[in-house]
């Protein structure tokens, strides 16, 4: 269901949350309690402070942290990073276009089907997953 990107960038995402307000947390430690391959967590979390779903900061002190509460953040903020919902441009029922403006008899159904399937990741913020 997820990449493997989206996979680590969640749980590098979650274990922030538990440290949310505490001390920044460096990549190889992201890394090691995530079971990541370090240089992959890294990239990972740079990809992360890119889209400004958490800071970066180098030094002694450095780190990583989430940059907004984990209560609003959703679970497809972070996997959208990684996973971009692609629009299907082709009808189901055949080789041709297949859009709101020229539907076909399946596309209302598939769009709902499709639309059912990202609504927990569009529902669920991160603190929701850490308190159980």
């Amino acid at each position: 269901m997820l990449s493997s990107t989206s996979d680590y960038a969640l749980r590098a995402t979650l274990l922030l949350a538990r440290q949310h307000g505490g001390r920044s947390l460096r990549a190889d430690e992201i890394a090691e309690a995530t079971g990541a391959p370090r240089n992959y967590m890294a990239k990972t979390l740079n990809a992360l402070a890119k889209a400004g779903i958490v800071t970066s900061a180098r030094g002694p002190l450095g780190g990583f942290a989430l940059s907004c509460p984990p209560d609003v953040l959703t679970i497809a903020r972070v996997v959208d990073c990684f996973d971009e919902a692609r629009p299907q441009r082709r009808c189901l029922l055949g080789n041709a276009p297949c859009d709101s403006a020229q539907p076909c008899s399946a596309h209302g159904r598939w769009s709902a089907i499709k639309d059912a399937q990202r609504a927990p990741f569009v529902h669920t913020t991160i603190a929701d997953l850490i308190a159980g």
